[in-house]
């Protein structure tokens, strides 16, 4: 009996609805584990588009970045409502540390509100496809009224264009092995330099330099000086000032050494 069990497992697979099928996630092309997301959600069932070419990234304001995609889906960072609203965003990813970081009031045309929290409790757990974009989240802890909360803010990674692209959210911890494993891969990072509302600049600068990232965007920053974060990245940064809110990024203009990118209104 024992040997007509595999047979068995498969006819009931492939007896099973389309939609119940599809729920494996998306391989991702940034890291080996991005099978094992439990409990993932997609929002599309289409097979991620082979869309090459560069991908626009524009800061708004203080942690909104607004990335626009090649196949052109825009998503706003840290959406709170106030930067990166015109357009309206496809995408909208959200921290809750800070009203300055979420809105519970999004606007019902964003067709997709990704929460780095999970409201009914435990982990956010993220994994969709849009158009040629597939954006999935890893969750870190989060102080609030002096304590510590689990999973309260996410690290949301978009796969674009052959990129990898990484927002660190309201990060107020460093770390752990499991967590760069689970993030993998960052061609590009986007980085608060408050230097204390979320974590010291030294523990900030270690987590950007231990992913080394071809790409470091600051945000986040209010008062520090950038000099007192650039510092700390070492002399294996280069450092380049921008006039523009913007820049365009593809796998092949991307710099040889590691450069922290500083994008007007930081």
């Amino acid at each position: 009996m024992s040997a007509l069990r595999p047979i068995a497992l498969f006819l009931a697979f492939l007896f099973l609805p389309l939609a119940a099928r599809a729920q494996e996630p998306h391989p991702s092309t940034c890291m080996a584990m991005a099978r094992a997301l439990p409990g993932a959600v997609f929002a599309s069932l289409r097979p991620v588009q082979a869309v090459s070419g560069e991908v626009r990234i524009t800061y708004a304001g203080h942690s909104t970045y607004v990335i626009e995609t090649p196949a052109g889906v825009r998503i706003a960072t840290d959406f709170s409502g106030v930067y990166g609203t015109e357009p309206l965003p496809d995408v909208v990813t959200m921290n809750k540390a800070h009203s300055t970081h979420f809105t519970d009031t999004p606007d019902p045309a964003i067709a997709h509100v990704l929460r780095g929290w999970n409201p009914q409790g435990g982990p956010a757990r993220h994994a969709l496809t849009v158009e040629d974009v597939y954006i999935r989240n890893v969750t870190t802890d989060i102080r609030r009224y002096g304590t510590m909360e689990q999973d309260g803010n996410s690290i949301f990674i978009f796969e674009v264009a052959d990129l990898c692209i990484g927002h660190l959210g309201h990060l107020h911890h460093r770390l752990e092995d499991s967590h760069y494993a689970a993030i993998g891969r960052l061609d590009v990072v986007m980085v608060p330099v408050d230097g204390g509302l979320t974590l010291s600049l030294d523990g900030m600068s270690e987590i950007a330099r231990r992913l080394s990232s071809s790409i470091i965007l600051p945000m986040h920053r209010h008062a520090t000086p950038l000099e007192a974060f650039t510092r700390r990245m070492g002399e294996g940064f280069d450092i380049d000032f921008r006039d523009s809110r913007s820049l365009t990024v593809s796998l092949a203009n991307l710099p040889r050494r590691p450069t922290v990118v500083v994008l007007d209104g930081v």
